[in-house]
């Protein structure tokens, strides 16, 4: 069974991670985001679901703004043919529903299938804002905070630059 946001929040205070969530209409897309309240300070994220054809998957964290060119981070991370995971496939390794993809969602993956990659230029972020398993709340960690976390989920952290290398489309 997935976690909720209180299983995710009792497992943030138990590692001794400081957290503040801010309740919102539920949103389902960054510019959907961008449009509520942001009462928290630090970075605003996207997340992205992505499957490659050999059927690795990863979970890749940036700041909202940051540009992702599928075909450059391919090369980037050495995966085959990038696309986004069906919404099917991120229910059933996530745990969650399109519009809620977080990194706080790999509390649901203890069989550690997703490979994780975070921005460089998010890591900098002294705070960072993700939804807590659901898409009408949002939740501040600090930036340790959230490497603190997702190593305990047993996720091996891979920090990149996602933005496409110079001359990529």
């Amino acid at each position: 069974m997935a976690a909720t946001p209180e299983d995710l929040f009792a497992r943030l205070d138990k590692l001794g991670i400081t957290h503040k969530t801010h309740h919102h209409a539920p949103v389902f897309t960054v510019e959907e985001a961008q449009a509520v309240s942001r009462e928290l300070e630090g970075g605003h994220s996207k997340n992205l679901f992505l499957k490659d054809k050999t059927g690795d998957l990863y979970l890749l964290v940036c700041l909202e703004e940051t540009k992702v060119d599928l075909k450059s981070l391919r090369k980037k991370i050495g995966a085959k043919s990038l696309s986004f995971g069906k919404a099917e496939l991120l229910i059933e390794t996530l745990g969650i529903e399109p519009g809620s993809v977080t990194p706080f969602s790999l509390i649901n993956d203890p069989s550690h299938k997703v490979r994780v990659l975070l921005d460089e230029a998010m890591m900098k972020e002294t705070y960072l804002n993700f939804h807590p398993l659901i898409n009408d709340k949002t939740t501040q960690i600090s930036s340790v905070g959230l490497k603190k976390f997702i190593e305990d989920c047993g996720h091996e952290v891979k920090i990149i630059d996602p933005s496409p290398s110079e001359g990529a489309a």
